[in-house]
């Protein structure tokens, strides 16, 4: 009797899901039974196959035969998938017609995480190099260079207004009609990549602009109401009446805008510091003026902190990162 019961609720069920399938089916104008058909003689999904394993472990190719090249290729592959579910969240959060605190405040929370796990991860780099190899073997990347990471960038105008990306000596320039066209030109990272002697853009600025500026742009308007802060305001800036939410967006601040450029600069100074000679980036990027906080006070949220907080970021890191 139980068996047969069991065996009811089975059909029953198996019944239902039919049911709404053909429903499903017949609104794209389909034949359910092809499909079914398709699924009797599919084969099964493997693991491997799934992750598509085999062409992951054959997108690492190194420019030459030092082992640790492979550490450094495969970091910052991580690296950039991290970013790609950051922005995943990112989006989400931009397309939420309804959005909700809880909802807001858990896509927040994913962000912090992966930004968390890259922050913790970035020893690997730091630590897990041979110094003599990776002195080594950067001299072939050229002019290749991790300043190159466009998501990052757009991770940034995700995350904040344009005008809070400025270079400090234009953002009291601007104005709600400044174009943002012409915000982009004045971007703070641009002034980390210019060649040390003369001040010119480098070949790695001038390569990458060619390629994501145009993108970049398109992300930018398309975020001009719609970047987290923007969202922040347009519903949940009433008195900071949600504290979960602020301590979120700080801790996204820090972790993006002092943690994360630490951990680079920690890795600039392990790799790149030769006293009294300074090793100059890949790419001749300006790294001693770029990476650390204290020099570019990039703050995402500055409404968020006090005027004391905004005077000390970034202070008090670097002497426990170098030590």
């Amino acid at each position: 009797m139980e068996n047969s019961e069991l065996h009811s609720d089975e059909q029953k069920k198996i019944e239902e899901q039919l049911a709404k399938l053909k429903e499903k089916y017949d609104v794209m104008g389909q034949d359910l039974s092809s499909y079914l058909d398709g699924l009797l003689y599919a084969n099964y999904l493997n693991y491997w196959d799934y992750i598509h394993l085999d062409t992951l472990l054959s997108l690492q190719n190194p420019k030459t035969d030092f082992p640790d090249e492979n550490i450094f290729i495969i970091y910052h592959q991580i690296t950039e998938l991290y970013f790609k579910l950051i922005l995943q969240e990112m989006e989400q959060i931009a397309n939420r017609k309804q959005i909700d605190e809880a909802f807001f405040l858990n896509r927040l929370q994913r962000i912090n995480r992966y930004f968390k796990h890259l922050v913790d991860s970035f020893e690997i780099m730091v630590d897990g190099m041979d110094k003599d190899e990776f002195l080594k073997f950067r001299m072939s990347l050229l002019p290749a260079s991790g300043f190159q990471s466009a998501q990052f960038r757009m991770i940034e105008i995700c995350a904040t207004d344009l005008p809070h990306l400025l270079a400090k000596e234009y953002q009291e320039q601007t104005t709600p009609a400044t174009p943002i066209t012409d915000m982009m030109q004045h971007l703070y990272w641009k002034e980390g990549a210019t060649e040390l002697a003369t001040g010119k853009k480098t070949l790695t600025l001038k390569k990458f602009e060619q390629k994501y500026m145009p993108a970049m742009t398109r992300l930018a308007k398309d975020r001009q109401n719609s970047n987290l802060w923007a969202i922040y305001k347009n519903h949940f800036y009433q008195a900071f009446n949600n504290r979960e939410i602020v301590d979120a967006l700080k801790t996204f601040d820090i972790l993006a805008n002092v943690n994360w450029r630490l951990s680079h600069f920690k890795s600039a100074v392990r790799y790149l510091q030769r006293d009294p000679d300074v090793i100059s980036a890949t790419g001749g990027t300006n790294w001693q003026k770029y990476l650390p906080p204290r020099f570019q006070m990039q703050i995402f949220y500055p409404e968020l902190w006090t005027n004391e907080e905004k005077e000390n970021w970034g202070k008090g890191f670097i002497k426990e990162l170098l030590s």
